[in-house]
């Protein structure tokens, strides 16, 4: 029989508030990975930064490399600092970092600059989920966790929008680039001066042994007794196998060993279908099937909005279904849209116009199922599918693997663009959401890793 889970079904004021400030960290994650598409299409002029295929590649991946030691050093810092501490330390250096991106002289700065940025953002997408899970009673884990994920859409969306209106108002300034980067500041600000009024993670209290902070803490964002007494039983026995992840014992435990390659399959899967070569580098595909400069910005607001509804659709979809299932769905999903998209822009079987609305309605088709299922599941498996004395390593190196896929397809997907054509990469990012599916039936299987995590 199921059994209900305790606690109480919706959030309290200062949970709210809480949840939706660290969300915060996501809306960050989506506005600045978002704000290169469209942003490119400027920086890319002559008399701008002139940027090459090659060196188009850097600028964007660069941020993505950052993002990924940003994410392995989640690992240390969430757990010296304390949760909310580091999240203010990211506010401030994203903050330096997009100020700097907005004066790059030349793309070796802008790629340099990006890449800094990038361990903010990186460092954020760690810590986010981690700490939504952590201040959550049970019942409200997936709701709140999954603001994240909204937060990273609505960014995206966000930065869409802005370059969309910068780039119609003044699409003749080519310079117009440095205020899209520098509207990014805008949020982190935000973040930093908002994160002043949110608690530290309870849970991260009890690992420091300070019981009444957390019992405090818990009890003003509305953990029922149960809850709490579960949270104290799982910091001591943290606490007594060691605040450090044991890396004897994982390379010695099957189990162990079984939920890190879980870990690294679940972030693997959430680039490797494909998504951020339409949230980079939409307006460059939007542009090579037809569609004007001008065109292809508001294109990437269209796919925004998809984005956008997506996830809110699809919300409580994921918060009652099992993440397992539903990720497996999602990409099966994801084969059939990118193996349509990638005939249709081989054959073009319709007139251009005809043809350009739909590769649009195809692209969303893909979007709606990616940023709808496959993106919040894989953010939500990561955030818990792990037993505590693992979940902060787990998690950092899930997410690594994510933005280490992501520097890799972004670093490459302008020169196979310029080698294979958007037909041919497309395919080749369905055999890759094939092999996906593959990876998740091994790995991300709700039945083995549940078994593996009850071994600790």
């Amino acid at each position: 029989m199921h059994k209900e889970k305790s606690g109480p079904k919706k959030n309290n004021p200062f949970l709210s508030y809480t949840s939706y400030v660290i969300a915060l960290g996501g809306f960050l994650f989506g506005y600045d990975t978002g704000v290169i598409n469209g942003a490119l299409t400027f920086i890319n002029r002559p008399d701008q930064l002139g940027a090459s295929p090659t060196l188009q590649g850097l600028i964007s991946s660069a941020l993505v490399l950052g993002c990924m030691f940003g994410a392995l050093a989640n690992t240390t810092l969430a757990d010296k600092l304390g949760r909310k501490r580091l999240l203010q330390w990211v506010a401030a250096i994203f903050t330096v970092a997009t100020l700097a991106c907005a004066l790059s002289v030349n793309a070796w700065m802008l790629i340099i600059s990006r890449f800094i940025l990038g361990l903010s953002v990186g460092c954020a997408s760690s810590l986010s989920p981690l700490y939504l899970n952590e201040v959550s009673p049970e019942t409200l884990e997936a709701q709140n966790v999954n603001k994240n994920a909204i937060g990273i859409v609505l960014g995206q969306l966000a930065a869409f929008t802005v370059n969309a209106i910068l780039g119609t108002i003044w699409p003749d300034w080519h310079p117009i680039w440095r205020i899209m980067m520098l509207a990014a500041a805008i949020p982190a600000i935000l973040l930093w001066i908002a994160s002043s009024k949110i608690p530290n993670s309870p849970f991260w209290y009890l690992l420091q042994q300070k019981r009444d902070h957390a019992r405090h803490i818990f009890k003003e964002l509305g953990f029922s007794k149960n809850d709490i007494h579960e949270n104290v039983i799982e910091a001591k026995e943290s606490v007594k196998q060691g605040d450090k992840a044991d890396w004897h014992q994982i390379f010695s435990s099957k189990s162990a060993l079984y939920l890190l390659g879980a870990g690294i399959t679940v972030g693997f899967i959430q680039q490797a279908s494909g998504i951020n070569t339409v949230m980079y580098y939409g307006s460059v595909i939007l542009e090579k099937v037809g569609l004007g400069s001008g065109g292809s910005l508001y294109g990437n607001v269209l796919i925004g909005v998809v984005s956008s509804l997506a996830i809110f659709v699809g919300k409580p979809v994921v918060e009652r279904l099992s993440p397992y299932r539903l990720l497996t769905i999602g990409l099966i999903a994801n084969v059939f849209s990118l193996g349509l998209l990638s005939w249709v822009m081989k054959t073009s079987p319709l007139a251009a116009s005809m043809n350009n609305i739909l590769v649009l309605i195809i692209l969303s088709f893909f979007l709606a199922t990616q940023q709808g299922l496959v993106s919040p599941t894989t953010w939500l498996l990561l955030s818990e599918m792990f037993p505590q004395q693992l979940k902060t390593t787990f998690n950092a190196i899930g997410t690594a693997m994510t933005w280490l896929t992501n520097f890799v397809i972004s670093l490459i997907f302008p020169m196979l663009i310029a080698a294979q054509g958007t037909a041919g990469v497309f395919i080749i990012f369905t055999f890759a959401n094939l092999g996906c599916i593959f990876l998740a039936t091994l790995f991300a299987n709700s039945r083995l890793v549940k078994r593996a995590a009850a071994k600790f």
